[in-house]
């Protein structure tokens, strides 16, 4: 079910051709809706859709293509059991990552669930800290797909809305819990902007077990021993050098890994988009 998304380069190009005067907000907005998937992109753009709060109104609205689109590609791969592959994708989408915290809001043991969105459908992906030596230990889950991320968050969770054509109060609820949702989307931006760039051999995630530390991203590049460290935030003025400095002390000592590499260490926020 993979589809290849345009890059980041081009969903500027193709957002900057319609709207030159296209802000941060406008572009995250943009990736956390489509995941730069050509068909999402294209409905919008043709629907002269190109801030945030008019793709919003596109796609919250009476005849909108986009309510019924995850229902209707995955009830045909999931066949009678969809009612459980959504409540696990719904789960995972409000931030439910752990398979204890999934199986909490589904009410059954999902192993075989995970096992087959992961591996045969492959919406979902297994995420570790980097250098975690058990396979099986401090696992995440997340959906690989943005646009899905979007729908379950918002179109699924809130259908009964839906069904009574309350549009407004769908719109007013995505307004209240979007910057929370648009983190990770964030994080989820640049890392692809550091793969794009292939100055890296190694990008990943770090979190201790006990929940205590967590670092953005870590990016790595064996050829000149070199790792990066970086905290994403949405505002430059809520990125803290000093705790991110902390925190990679304590991934250093914990992973034993890196050592006398060059270390880096870089904040990156939404005025970091455009560049």
């Amino acid at each position: 079910m993979t589809v290849r998304p345009f890059t980041l380069t081009v969903l500027k190009e193709i957002l900057a051709e319609h709207n030159p005067a296209y802000t941060a907000e406008d572009l995250l907005a943009l990736y956390a809706f489509t995941g730069g998937v050509a068909k999402y992109v294209q409905l919008l753009v043709d629907a002269g859709a190109t801030t945030k709060a008019s793709m919003i109104d596109h796609i919250i609205k009476a005849d909108s293509i986009f309510l019924g689109e995850g229902k209707a590609i995955l009830i045909e791969e999931f066949g009678k059991d969809y009612g459980i592959y959504f409540s696990i994708l719904s789960a995972i989408a409000r931030g439910k990552a752990s398979r204890s915290e999934i199986e909490n809001v589904v009410g059954k043991e999902i192993g075989g669930y995970l096992t087959k969105l992961e591996r045969e459908y492959e919406i979902i992906s297994k995420r570790q800290p980097l250098f975690e030596k058990s396979s099986t230990k401090n696992v995440r889950y997340l959906i690989e797909d943005s646009f899905f991320t979007f729908w379950f968050r918002f179109i699924y969770k809130y259908s009964y809305m839906l069904e009574i054509e309350n549009y407004e109060s769908l719109k007013m609820i995505i307004a209240r819990d979007y910057e929370t949702f648009c983190g990770l989307m964030l994080e989820r931006y640049f890392k692809r902007v550091l793969i794009e760039q292939k100055t890296y051999t190694r990008i990943g995630s770090w979190w201790d077990r006990k929940g205590e530390n967590e670092i953005d991203i870590v990016a790595e590049n064996e050829l000149d021993d070199t790792v990066t460290f970086f905290e994403v935030k949405r505002k430059a003025e809520n990125i803290d050098m000093e705790t991110l400095k902390a925190k990679a002390s304590v991934f250093l000592r914990a992973t034993g890994q890196l050592k006398n590499y060059s270390i880096s260490y870089k904040g990156l926020s939404m005025t970091d988009m455009q560049n």
